[in-house]
């Protein structure tokens, strides 16, 4: 029996991906060597990007697995080191792909990702609800999904997805997301802290440098769609979105009630203020099945926040902006919506079935499936002179 080349181990290798930033590892340079023993033994060196890298276990299993199925090979004897601050610097070029530092990617003209910011007027109508169960329905359509948390004070989306306890690694100043077993990377300051009871208690200029980070400092690769988790109102954060990324679109979420759409409403006119669209509303909560009338067969809606929020809040913002703004879905209320949330495993992976999971599925579609249109958005165009 023949045992393989260093060539072919090379080529096995080339089918490994690094679980945090998703290329090769011989593409990144943590392949430090390789050897062929007369035996079939094969002696590989990975390099992890740093030490204590929390995803080491999976290389390990990968690579092993990997070069193992290569015919001859008779055993995989894998040493794990850790790069260089040379090497590092390396990668970091590698990944930034020659541009400078703290440029934010989905900024830039030549960027195919869409931006979508999750936004409400007031706290809990559900927004963080609605931004990972979109999140998942997206990844479920073959979709490459990152979330930025960016609800500073309130960020909730890494319990959300079953990651609150996880840090993000960091190769010197370029942090990577932190990946879930959906497929969605996500960031959050909740990540960034030293512990995860610690208050945040930021102003004006420090919200607006934690913003640029997590777009301009993380490692995001090539996504398809891009979901930000906006503080509720009209602040800060609004305001550095719509500066930072004035092509962003805008996804307003309210629920049934009166004094939640009128606050709604300011939301998705600051959106405007800031050049940028506003694609739907979601009314979130917006009933409750009966349960009794369920088991007979009969559909009975129990509208505990009473009803026509979402219709208000999409009629103003059409009549203001001069384009529509369509209610994309009513998300009825539901036990597993909030259990999910509670336990990591959002409702659109756990019970896809599920009214709540359905309706949120279709507003995912929806959005993934849209072209970018122009009305609404800021252009960037200046006039040099008169005719």
């Amino acid at each position: 029996m023949s045992i393989p080349t260093v060539e072919q181990v090379d080529a096995a290798l080339a089918t490994v991906n690094d679980p945090e930033i998703k290329r090769p590892i011989t593409e990144l340079g943590m392949v430090d060597s390789v050897e062929v023993g007369d035996d079939g033994l094969v002696r590989v060196t990975v390099l992890l990007t740093v030490a204590g890298c929390p995803l080491k276990d999976t290389i390990n299993r990968d690579v092993t697995a990997a070069v193992t199925a290569l015919d001859g090979v008779t055993g995989v004897d894998l040493t794990l080191g850790v790069m260089t601050a040379e090497q590092r610097a390396g990668l970091q070029e590698t990944l930034r792909g020659g541009q400078a530092q703290r440029e934010i990617p989905f900024a830039q003209p030549g960027s195919l990702t869409k931006v979508f910011a999750i936004a409400s007027g007031k706290g809990g109508v559900g927004k963080s609800s609605v931004t990972v169960n979109l999140a998942l329905g997206m990844a479920a359509q073959g979709l490459k999904v990152g979330i930025v948390d960016a609800d500073i004070y309130g960020h909730s989306v890494p319990a959300m997805l079953g990651v609150a306890d996880s840090r993000p690694t960091q190769v010197d100043d370029l942090i990577m997301p932190v990946p879930t077993a959906s497929g969605v990377s996500v960031i959050s300051i909740g990540m960034l802290k030293p512990r995860r009871d610690q208050v945040v208690a930021w102003r004006g200029p420090m919200l607006d440098r934690a913003l640029v980070q997590m777009l301009a400092d993380v490692y995001w690769g090539d996504l398809d769609v891009l979901l930000l988790d906006l503080p509720p109102g009209t602040g800060d954060v609004a305001i550095s979105l719509g500066q930072h990324l004035p092509g962003a679109e805008v996804l307003v979420v309210t629920t049934p009630q009166e004094a939640a759409a009128e606050v709604a409403e300011r939301a998705g006119t600051m959106a405007s203020m800031m050049h940028q669209r506003v694609v739907g509303v979601v009314e979130n909560m917006s009933y409750l099945a009966c349960p009794h009338c369920a088991e007979e067969g009969k559909d009975h809606r129990l509208e505990l926040f009473g009803n026509g929020g979402g219709d208000r809040v999409a009629r103003t913002l059409s009549q203001r902006f001069g384009y529509d703004v369509p209610v994309l879905g009513r998300v009825p209320l539901d036990t597993g919506l909030r259990e999910g949330g509670d336990v990591g495993k959002p409702i659109v992976e756990a019970d896809p079935t599920a009214p709540a999971a359905q309706v949120l599925r279709e507003v995912a579609t929806t959005l993934s499936g849209r072209g970018r249109g122009l009305a609404g958005m800021q252009l960037g165009l200046t006039p040099t002179s008169k005719f």
